[in-house]
């Protein structure tokens, strides 16, 4: 304690003692073993602030990367086991911070709930609707994400990222689509992506392909479009089904 901190009240002393271990916890040039002091005493605190300040660990990356590791694993373990009571920051984090990938992993251990995830997700995703971003990793991270998620409702709330401005962003919607295989919500939007004539990614032309071929979707009133656009020896079959398949040659 300070000299002038006896003058100060308890709240007051607390939020100065708050605000150091903050910034201790993510200071990457300390020690390790300093801001692991730090963060225990943001996690012995409890209060909102103090969890945001866990949670702004995840934003800071340490020189040495198995330290780092193990800080962030530590914070993630300590703030899932203190459940909904986390909810709060976590959902304030979810929304200031660039990348999300570990705050998600916090998100899934502390929601009771997949719908309750999706509601958060979905709101965390109304402040990056499609188009462009300067950074778009938080979209990326969050369709990828809901991609991993068994939960109806996914595809309906991502299907618009079809249009997004971002290869990686469209890119990791289609992957989520076809792994939902909400063949009424995606086929159309996808076969539209497909033959769309500012869609430019080659790697993303053959994921939509070799996905309807897996899938076994049909292509029908796409077909003369489809045709005209399908990578090398990916073709549409003679058959009433109009599907997309390998060809012998792609064997």
């Amino acid at each position: 304690m300070g000299l002038f901190d006896i003058f100060l009240g308890k709240d007051e002393r607390a939020e100065k003692a708050r605000t150091k271990n903050i910034a201790r916890a993510t200071d990457k040039y300390k020690q390790s073993v300093d801001r692991m002091r730090a963060l225990e005493a943001l996690l012995e605190d409890g209060s909102e602030e103090a969890l945001f300040g866990l949670l702004r660990r995840f934003g800071v990356t340490y020189d040495k990367s198995i330290e780092d590791e193990q800080e962030k694993e530590w914070v993630c373990e300590v703030l899932v086991k203190k459940g909904s009571d986390v909810l709060p920051a976590v959902k304030r984090y979810l929304k200031s911070a660039d990348s999300v990938s570990w705050p998600l992993r916090v998100l899934s251990g502390i929601t009771e709930t997949r719908a309750e995830e999706l509601a958060v997700l979905g709101e965390i995703l109304e402040r990056h609707e499609p188009g462009y971003e300067r950074d778009p990793t938080k979209k990326t991270q969050i369709i990828s994400h809901l991609g991993q998620m068994k939960q109806d409702g996914v595809s309906e709330r991502i299907v618009g990222y079809l249009e997004d401005m971002d290869e990686g962003v469209r890119f990791a919607t289609v992957e989520a689509l076809l792994r939902h295989k909400n063949e009424t919500v995606a086929r159309a939007p996808l076969l539209t992506r497909f033959t769309s004539a500012e869609e430019e990614s080659l790697r993303l032309r053959r994921r939509i392909a070799e996905g309807f071929a897996e899938l076994g979707w049909r292509v029908q009133e796409f077909r003369a479009a489809v045709e005209k656009v399908l990578p090398d020896n990916i073709t549409v079959d003679n058959g009433d089904q109009f599907k997309i398949k390998s060809s012998p040659s792609g064997n």
